[in-house]
């Protein structure tokens, strides 16, 4: 049953000179030209990418101009995903195509955080740093192939690291400086890395984590470490009895090296490795190739997101998750990338609206739930501060909901180009997204990228139409991952994408493609609540909650019992000040119920402190199934992987009392 949200209300749609003069129609005008097509709208662009799949990503290195230091034999040896091998024989680097857009004395990168006013590093300067910190870099052994990885914060020392190590074809990978020691080492030491940047510390909340202590217990679990990179960010020395030699960030760049040179890969060698959350085991070693994050990374930016040289793009992201590659990746596109490190609601919800006004941003990124929190708190940031340059807002990481699509137009901007986006770790992209030339509906996306094959699969492998099932890719893209590290068999590979469906991949979350075109995600398909034989989307479930005044945040549940009994807990927490009634259940109720169904109503809601979290942001609904069902904790969830680890224990002393079978 739909709910009563008006969703395909429109909420905006492109002027005749903002679609004419978008990225995406220039080259709609482009491939009618050179490939003799007659295209006219999104919906023909995207038919032929798909229907020419090989011709499409070809498309794409004409268009760009993609520097081949060797040129490729063919465009793809074979469909059959996940051995596709894309651009055989061809030679190239990445960063080298970002160092293309050289605006000299422009701004490449604007940073700001909790303690650092908001101040610049321009292109010629950008170059330099890249060019002594990639001397550095070989000074220390480091070649092809080698991996580099850093553990720290999202400042300018993070892009500068990873710009050198790629120039000279090694291999980068990241982790957020919350992350513990037991995380950090889960991830590091599955790609025997040889040199760690790091930052003794940083700042969150007006707090000051020193972590050095995290730093020294790192080194000494990867032997394969022997450099340590140190960027003094909140000013603590280091330990004197490390066990690997430590070099400050500002020794390290403290040579004359003048030229910026770049080592050609093939395309499909490693650009980076990024990980799955780890929540229930070592987490997944996801391995991108070179060639295909360059070309995604072009197309997307420049066609979906409508990034221009010399605009400003933002994405509110840590160096842990791979917003913070996609956003280095505007780069690609000429445009200043703002980076900002801290509390997005520190000291107060306007820092990031502020430095929006004061840097003249066109492109501001961020999370669905950081949307909904300022919605829920009523702050309008269009009272407040003049985003006259501000073009687009972009949301990911979560579905957004319905009424918070709305929210943007009354209190951030009118004229404004909401972009709601789903993809993941797993491709560094997204499937889906915006489309310049295309209108905004409440509570849908856009549109599926070019090139990619998105359908909608029932659990039986029957394509769906305009119903909800598995979002499906039915043929290779280049941004795919070319293996996950340590899995020469694929057998990892192969269980987390193709098990359900042999052949095709399946990505786990649960959508519909609307008849005209457009998509809604229902959240993810393994946290989905399959109750009495009818499948609900968490998505829904949270929506209808945040229309609640008093609850701060929710996590829904279903169990499947013994006899083929079901039970489905409502977990929330209550806004400060707010206080948990009959009256409040009552009213979570009746917007269940009003909005979606009467199935929607859970047989219990019960509050808690707190709702579990990845590092990441992502609610834990499949960890707290299997504590309630009574599997053990260290089989359940791994605390480092946490944000909120002592947020379990409700879960577990639930599960005793209940007993839960």
């Amino acid at each position: 049953m739909e709910p009563n949200f008006d969703f395909g209300k429109l909420l905006w749609k492109p002027s005749e000179k903002f679609a004419a003069s978008s990225n995406l129609n220039l080259y709609r005008i482009w491939l009618n030209e050179q490939y003799g097509l007659s295209l006219q709208d999104y919906d023909d662009m995207h038919r032929w990418s798909v229907e020419n799949i090989g011709s499409f990503w070809e498309s794409i290195t004409q268009y760009f101009d993609v520097m081949f230091h060797t040129p490729y034999d063919q465009i793809l040896n074979e469909k059959n995903m996940p051995h596709t091998d894309w651009f055989q024989g061809a030679t190239l680097n990445y960063a080298e195509h970002i160092f293309r857009n050289n605006f000299a004395d422009e701004p490449a990168i604007y940073y700001q955080s909790e303690r650092l006013a908001c101040s610049h590093i321009c292109w010629n300067d950008l170059r330099s740093r890249v060019a002594r910190f990639a001397a550095f870099l070989r000074h220390k052994g480091v070649r092809q192939g080698d991996r580099v990885v850093a553990f720290i914060p999202n400042i300018p020392e993070a892009t500068i690291a990873f710009l050198a190590a790629n120039s000279i074809g090694a291999v980068w990978s990241s982790c957020s400086p919350d992350f513990g020691a037991e995380s950090v080492v889960d991830r590091f030491s599955q790609i025997t890395p040889v040199v760690m940047i790091c930052a003794d510390g940083y700042y969150y909340n007006g707090k000051t984590f020193p972590k050095w202590d995290v730093i020294k217990s790192v080194a000494e679990k990867i032997p394969s470490l022997h450099t340590i990179v140190s960027v003094s960010f909140i000013g603590e020395k280091y330990p004197a009895d490390m066990s690997t030699d430590v070099v400050s960030w500002d020794e390290a760049l403290n040579n004359d090296a003048q030229l910026l040179s770049f080592t050609p890969v093939p395309f499909n060698h490693p650009i980076w490795v990024l990980y799955s959350s780890g929540t229930t085991g070592i987490p997944k070693a996801i391995t991108h190739s070179t060639g295909g994050m360059l070309l995604e990374h072009l197309k997307y930016l420049t066609f979906h997101n409508d990034v221009k040289p010399g605009e400003k793009f933002f994405w509110y992201s840590t160096t842990g998750w791979m917003m913070w590659n996609y956003t280095n990746a505007a780069l690609l596109a000429g445009a200043s990338i703002v980076l900002f490190e801290g509390n997005p609601a520190y000291p107060d919800v306007e820092v990031l609206w502020r430095m929006a006004q004061d840097t003249g941003l066109n492109h501001f990124g961020t999370s669905a739930p950081y949307i909904v929190n300022l919605m829920r708190k009523g702050f309008s940031p269009s009272a407040h501060f003049n985003l006259e340059q501000l073009r687009s807002l972009s949301s990911t990481g979560s579905p957004l909901p319905p009424e918070a699509f709305d929210w943007v137009y009354h209190n951030i901007k009118e004229d404004l180009w909401l972009c709601s986006m789903s993809g993941g770790t797993d491709v560094c992209t997204a499937f889906v997204g915006g489309c310049p030339i295309k209108p905004v509906y409440q509570g849908e996306i856009q549109c599926i990228a070019l090139g990619c094959d998105l359908q909608v699969y029932d659990e039986s492998g029957r394509e769906l139409q305009d119903e909800v099932g598995e979002m499906v890719i039915v043929q290779p893209m280049p941004c795919m991952p070319v293996y996950f590290w340590n899995d020469p068999d694929y057998m990892r590979y192969q269980e987390s994408y193709f098990e359900m469906f042999p052949g095709i991949w399946r990505h786990g979350d649960w959508v519909r493609i609307t008849k005209s075109g457009e998509l809604i995600i229902y959240g993810r398909s393994d946290a989905t609540l399959n109750r009495h034989g009818i499948r609900i989307g968490t998505s829904e479930i949270y929506s209808a909650v945040n229309t609640v005044p008093e609850v701060k945040d929710s996590l829904v549940v279903n169990l499947e019992l013994s006899g083929g009994e079901h039970f489905m807990p409502l977990f929330i927490t209550m806004n400060e000040g707010a206080t948990f009634t009959e009256a409040v259940i009552s009213n979570i109720k009746t917007a269940l119920r009003s909005l979606y169904s009467a199935r929607h109503v859970p047989d219990e809601i019960i509050l808690t402190d707190d709702i579990p979290y990845t590092i990441s942001g992502k609610k834990m609904e499949a960890p707290v199934k299997k504590i309630l069902m009574g599997i053990a904790l260290e089989k359940a969830v791994k605390l480092d992987s946490m944000r909120n680890p002592d947020s379990v224990l409700f879960f577990i002393r639930l599960a005793k009392e209940r007993q839960f079978r």
